[in-house]
């Protein structure tokens, strides 16, 4: 039987890593006699040959390649490459991990649309998600679906193309050498294809390595050459160029990274970057980037490097504000309103200086000696377009879906500026937010990203717990509820594995009522079903004498579903001095206790000396003073609080935290 896929992953002392790796090459849906795994070795010392040569004795579809060291997989891939058997190559890392039915779906996908390249559906556990994925393609177009964005190996490349057109890894380099070889194989191919309702390879983020800024620069340099050769000049010429001139070159200049290198580095990659900029970088490029970018380019032109450190200092906090105004229920689906805003370092909003009859400009937030021309400064466009996305992310998986969102830009006087923020609305419908098909189960991350502006920023949906309430949703009737961390952040739950995680999920949202010698301790609900759930009961424990407990039988209220919560309640006694079975002064924890298992809360519980019990949040939890009576009399000694604030002072200055 002909080899369908060949699989080529290079190995180097991967240690334990790999096991993820070989164990899903294995175990493919694929037969194996369909398809073969090529593991070409580069030289090394963990142990790792020896236990591929043993798997490849027990399994006749393995090959492994023994190499000789030279710090680069870009040999291991090319040897690979060249002696694959299968119609297809793939290619992966060794910490990488494949779907059981990846080679299965990705081939007959290729074979279906006669693709040269297909690019099949990557997860990440780092990083911003991919807009690659958001939908099947038979034509692929390089700008229109954002392949700059996906230059990785990890694709399903046609083995006759590969050596029609002579493809191969520079021998040594680093990620912009990958870079090249993703590039001349997208300009060069007739057809490339995604297949994106598929999940087929879980990618580990590699760090990429700090180098050599000469080395850089020279690998840059051929990745141009690569694309004056088969790109004529011209306005698609010139986008590619934007893209390196933004992700490669001017991203280095900016954030803690460079405002923070030692200044022998910062000089070394400020001068190679300088140079290559001048040579090649024409300032047309420039109106293909984002304002602050735009800044830096006219700084490094002019060999400001001062002004560079300046405002990448002054840009460090710059972040996005996502403020959640509603959540609602709507026939299943889960409705979020949302305000979006890009804020600076202490909080407060980005201003815009008007310009003409309705332009805005960008005021950098720190003054500059090189004034930027109105045309560099002008932002009204991207202001124009500004807009928000919205998507999910699986919280074990790292898997993501982007929500349907529809949003406008609002503008508003501030300090004498204009302040832009985007509202607007996001779906969430679990029966069809994964491309059509219903949302697996599990927890749900919901993050935005906003475009306008000067940034292109993303940040977690965060907000108080405007609704805690769930619902049976989407033809199967699963229970979906929504959820805070302890940090504020939502997210949504897809069938909680029992009765008392999904408590446990919105308990952060738990109030409590004296009433003379009790309190009530009500823990919202988000779904109770018609048998009134299982009884329960809540159980308090001292944080400190572990064998000090409280227990108290909780009554379930339901709720409407989808409109308001439903209720846990329970009635626990109080008493100032120490007795069984009440609660006493001290910070207790309090778990939940049903069919005799018990699953803590996310909150405590803590009562004063005087009497007054609250309700604290498991991230802000703060201890009690230990003598505040003894602290107040010691602050009444003559020269007593300066003492407290110079050495506070000296602590926060000089001390690590």
């Amino acid at each position: 039987m002909d080899v369908k896929v060949s699989v080529v992953v290079p190995v180097h002392n991967p240690g334990d890593t790999a096991d993820a790796c070989i164990r899903s090459v294995l175990e493919q849906s694929m037969s194996s006699e369909e398809y073969e795994v090529i593991f070409a070795d580069d030289g090394s010392d963990d142990g790792i040959q020896q236990r591929l040569d043993s798997i490849a004795a027990v399994r006749p579809n393995v090959r492994v390649l023994h190499l000789g060291p030279d710090g680069s997989p870009a040999r291991a891939r090319n040897i690979g490459m060249a002696i694959a058997k299968g119609e297809y190559v793939y290619l992966m890392e060794q910490t990488d991990r494949l779907e059981r039915v990846a080679l299965e779906r990705m081939y007959e996908r290729a074979a279906e649309t006669d693709a040269d390249i297909l690019i099949g559906r990557l997860v990440s556990d780092q990083g911003p998600p991919s807009t690659v994925f958001e939908g099947n393609r038979e034509r692929a177009d390089i700008f229109r679906d954002r392949l700059l964005s996906l230059l990785t190996p990890h694709k399903l490349y046609r083995r006759t193309f590969l050596d029609a057109e002579a493809l191969s890894f520079p021998d040594l380099g680093g990620r912009l050498a990958e870079q090249a070889f993703a590039i001349r194989s997208y300009l060069r191919a007739k057809v490339i294809a995604i297949l994106a309702d598929q999940v087929c390879c879980h990618v580990t983020e590699r760090p990429e390595p700090a180098g050599d800024p000469y080395v850089r620069g020279a690998e840059l340099r051929e990745l141009l050459d690569i694309i004056d050769v088969e790109v004529p000049a011209g306005r698609q010429r010139d986008r590619m160029y934007a893209h390196w001139l933004r992700a490669s070159v001017l991203r280095r200049l900016g954030g803690g990274r460079f405002a923070s290198a030692p200044a022998k580095e910062r000089a070394a990659t400020f001068t190679t970057l300088r140079e290559l900029v001048v040579q090649r970088f024409p300032p047309r490029l420039d109106r293909y980037l984002p304002v602050h970018l735009r800044a830096r380019a006219t700084l490094l032109r002019a060999g400001r490097l001062d002004q560079l450190v300046l405002l990448a200092e002054a840009m460090r906090g710059t972040r996005l504000q996502a403020d959640l105004r509603n959540v609602v229920w709507e026939d299943g689906t889960f409705i979020m309103g949302l305000t979006v805003e890009i804020v600076r370092g202490d909080g407060s909003p980005t201003r815009y200086v008007p310009y003409g009859e309705d332009g805005l400009l960008w005021e950098p937030p720190v003054p500059l000696d090189i004034r930027l021309t109105p045309e560099l400064a002008d932002i009204s466009q991207a202001a124009s377009r500004a807009r928000f996305e919205i998507y999910v992310r699986h919280e074990e998986t790292g898997l993501v879906y982007f929500l349907p969102v529809a949003c406008s830009m609002m503008r508003s006087r501030h300090r004498n500026g204009i302040r832009l923020q985007v509202t607007g609305t996001a779906r969430l419908d679990v029966a069809s937010a994964a491309l059509g098909h219903p949302l697996p189960s599990g927890l749900w991350e919901i993050h935005v990203r906003m475009y306008g502006g000067a940034h292109h920023v993303r940040t977690r949906v965060t907000g108080s717990p405007l609704n805690c309430t769930g619902v049976l949703a989407d033809y199967s009737k699963r229970l979906v509820i929504p959820w805070w961390s302890d940090q504020g952040e939502l997210g949504i739950c897809v069938e909680p594995r029992s009765f008392a995680e999904s408590i446990v999920l919105v308990s952060a949202g738990t109030t409590i009522t004296r009433q003379r010698e009790h309190v009530f301790v009500v823990v919202p609900v988000p779904y109770v079903p018609p048998s009134g759930g299982p009884p329960a009961e809540l159980v308090l424990r001292h944080t400190v004498r572990a064998d000090r407990e409280v227990c108290a039988p909780a009554l379930v209220e339901p709720g409407v579903p989808g409109q308001h919560p439903g209720r846990l309640v329970a009635k626990v006694p109080i008493r100032l001095a120490r007795r069984d079975g009440a609660l006493s002064p001290g910070d207790w924890v309090p778990f939940l206790r049903v069919d005799d298992k018990e699953v803590e809360l996310r909150f405590t519980v803590g009562m004063g000396r005087g009497g007054r019990v609250e309700i604290r949040s498991s991230a802000s939890e703060t201890p009690e003073p230990r003598n505040p009576l003894l602290k107040r009399v010691a602050l009444r000694i003559p020269g007593a609080r300066s003492t407290v604030r110079l050495v506070r002072t000296v602590q926060e200055r000089y001390l690590p935290n």
